[in-house]
């Protein structure tokens, strides 16, 4: 699964009818989501939120942009926001199953798409910047669009893609990459904001005002107050209070939630609101959406504190979090609306179903699921059973020599359940591809052409999702050899049933891997694939009956 956030900032935020029409150009692209249009008028700007699959995520970022050529014309926008083109950026931020190269990848494409084929000129900055003076967002947009003009003649300031020519309308655009920021209040039980300030300054990275013994400002040489650093990187904070809420609260930016997390901030401020008698925090509140890892990292940290197994459904994972932070302390928190792949990325229509409805679909005369699918839902009962051991014998005491393994190979469980979950109806998906490549007309030899190409990749895509499911096979045995050797004796029969299961499923997926590549027309890539699965099939299948024939002596010893 790849999920990747598009922020485009669009220079209008006063005419709803412009508004809407840039909107309704995103929205209109298949696989890419608009979540939030947020105008604002004093800024005369418009932050949208796209989030989706990364090819259909910058269609959508290029319609609304070609759509802003067509309605925004720059030469008579004013606002209290720096800006310098009609989209005046859009920045790319990795969600899920990407990286930050990847993203400045993505912006790399669409730069230069826009300079090609709209002519607008386009920077590069953030992540993706090309020069370090490209970097930060200032220092591109110096002047803002009423110095374009001068500044496109100078070589220095030759753009990115695109022509270095002025075009008065939309200016130029500046696309990058940057990592995902999670705006984040702390609640304290107090309307005083200096309280919520003393903690707030203590934990961003900016700091707070170094004093001497007389509480007076310490200042250097140039007479600035010296400032102690706080505690975080990347974090951006203040104290305030809402009324509403009729308290204060640490109001926060985490900047990149890869390098300091929620629940690191949660907590810190947790340890510096002692140092304020009678203060306390109570909970929080995510502003927006946010990334589900920062909520799963955040379970497994409370789950540790508490000494129980981090191999548990990432449902589990966000509950434990919610609670433990309070992020429903002032408001509810739904994690299917609030966490972005939640509202992007739901359970395909096989694997919602219910074991009744899945079975009686699977014995009816539909094509699909098929063989292909069952054996995706074998691999994820096997990794699903290796987790549940793994979660029964870690907090035990008698098995803490073995914990750290044992709760390794539960969260390992989890992730491959999830991926064979995708897998039950990405092989539909991939069966049913195949179909309609087949029904393509075939009359002309433009068209015979046009279909043996298309069933040619339909049927490689085919194949792979097979082959996934069986390459992922041998390293769920070793997990069911794992906790059949360690974990709890009581479950020595679910470690068992959890290497018979993966058996299964990677013969299962062999058989499909074998009947999609059946007439390909690829040799190579027959050879390659064929190799690949009889590897993965050797190493699944004698491994688990190796695992399978150590409980069963296991468990026929027990009877005597």
């Amino acid at each position: 699964m790849q999920i990747v956030e598009c922020v485009p900032n669009f220079s209008e935020g006063r005419d709803q009818a412009t508004i809407d029409a840039i909107a309704l150009a995103m929205s209109s692209v298949s696989g890419a989501e608009l979540l939030d249009v947020d105008p604002g008028k004093a800024t005369n700007r418009t932050v949208y939120t796209l989030i989706g699959e990364p090819d259909a995520v910058v269609d959508a970022a290029f319609a609304g942009i070609a759509k802003a050529l067509e309605v925004i014309d720059m030469t008579t926008h004013s606002g209290a926001h720096a800006r310098q083109g009609a989209c005046d950026i859009c920045p790319f931020v990795p969600v899920a199953g990407m990286t930050m190269d990847d993203c400045v990848q993505l912006s790399h494409k669409l730069a230069k798409r826009v300079g090609d084929e709209l002519g607008i000129p386009v920077y590069l900055y953030a992540k993706a910047a090309q020069q370090p003076e490209r970097v930060r967002l200032p220092d591109i947009r110096v002047g803002e669009y009423e110095a374009l003009e001068e500044k496109l003649k100078k070589p220095e300031w030759k753009p990115d893609y695109g022509p270095a020519t002025f075009v008065p309308k939309f200016g130029v655009l500046t696309t990058g990459a940057r990592p995902f920021l999670i705006a984040y209040n702390v609640n304290v039980n107090t309307k005083d904001k200096a309280q919520a300030h003393y903690i707030a300054a203590r934990v961003r990275e900016k700091g707070y005002a170094k004093r001497d013994e007389n509480y007076e400002f310490v200042r250097n040489a140039k007479g600035k107050v010296v400032l102690i650093p706080g505690q975080f990187k990347g974090v951006q904070g203040i104290g305030w209070v809402i009324e509403e809420y009729g308290r204060a609260q640490c109001s926060f930016n985490i900047t990149d939630a890869t390098q300091t997390a929620l629940h690191e901030v949660f907590e810190a401020c947790r340890t510096y609101s002692q140092d304020k008698p009678g203060v306390r925090v109570t909970g929080s509140e995510v502003v927006g959406l946010v990334p589900q890892q920062a909520l799963l990292d955040a379970g497994r940290y409370y789950l540790r504190k508490q000494g129980l197994c981090t191999g548990v459904p990432n449902r589990r994972l966000v509950d434990v979090a919610i609670q433990s932070m309070g992020l429903a302390d002032l408001t509810p928190f739904d994690p299917d609306e609030r966490i972005i792949e939640r509202r992007v990325a739901k359970d395909g229509p096989l694997a919602s179903m219910t074991v009744r409805d899945f079975v009686d679909t699977t014995s009816s005369d539909a094509p699909a699921p098929g063989g292909g699918s069952v054996a995706a839902l074998c691999g994820s009962l096997s990794a699903g059973l290796s987790a549940m051991v793994g979660s029964l014998t870690v907090g035990r005491p008698a098995f803490d020599k073995v914990a750290a393994e044992l709760n390794e190979a539960a969260e390992k469980g989890q992730a491959h359940k999830e991926a064979f979950i995708h897998a039950i109806d990405a092989d539909t998906d991939a069966f049913n591809v195949m179909m309609d490549a087949r029904r393509m007309p075939k009359k002309t030899p433009e068209q015979k052409a046009a279909r043996k190409q298309a069933m040619i990749d339909a049927n490689k895509g085919a194949t792979e999702v097979p082959l996934g499911v069986l390459e992922r096979c041998p390293e769920v045995v070793e997990l069911a050899r794992s906790v059949g050797t360690h974990g709890l004796p009581a479950t020595a029969s679910d470690a068992g049933t959890a290497a018979a299961a993966a058996a299964t499923a990677a013969r299962g997926a062999y058989l499909n891997v074998l009947i999609n590549l059946d007439g390909l027309g690829d040799p190579d890539y027959i050879a390659e694939a064929r190799q690949r699965a009889d590897k993965a099939l050797a190493a699944a299948t004698s491994g688990a009956d190796e695992v399978f024939a150590m409980i069963r002596e296991r468990l026929e010893g027990a009877l005597g």
